[in-house]
């Protein structure tokens, strides 16, 4: 199953919520992101069927491996751009909304180049 920018949206919100508190439950999701319940439960169970994710009969939800590789990378990606833009002078709060869609898209290549840019200065 390939993962569109909504459900990388979804994993990414599942790993910064983790890594924050431990536990997660698609509440935490509809609290962080804004989102309706109905919207969250869809997208939680498109993300447990496509192996993204588990969700324990009391509703907490965990990453499976591929679901924290792909989530890390989109983490990783969010944070390195957001460092980028805020150090070509954009503000802190468009430099993260814009991060926030650049990775989505970005290939490899130039997320790579990038970084490697960034560690240089």
């Amino acid at each position: 199953m390939a993962l569109q920018e909504s459900g990388e949206m979804y994993l990414e919100t599942i790993y910064v919520l983790s890594q924050r508190g431990g536990s997660v439950r698609s509440i935490d999701i509809c609290e962080h992101l804004g989102y309706s319940k109905p919207s969250v439960s869809r997208a939680v169970g498109l993300l447990k069927s496509g192996g993204y994710i588990t969700v324990s009969p009391e509703g907490y939800i965990t990453l499976t491996d591929s679901g924290f590789e792909i989530s890390q990378k989109l983490f990783e990606r969010h944070t390195v751009l957001s460092r980028v833009l805020m150090q070509l002078g954009v503000d802190e709060a468009t430099a993260t909304e814009d991060a926030c869609r650049i990775e989505h898209v970005i290939s490899e290549e130039s997320f790579n180049a990038l970084k490697k840019y960034i560690e240089n200065i």
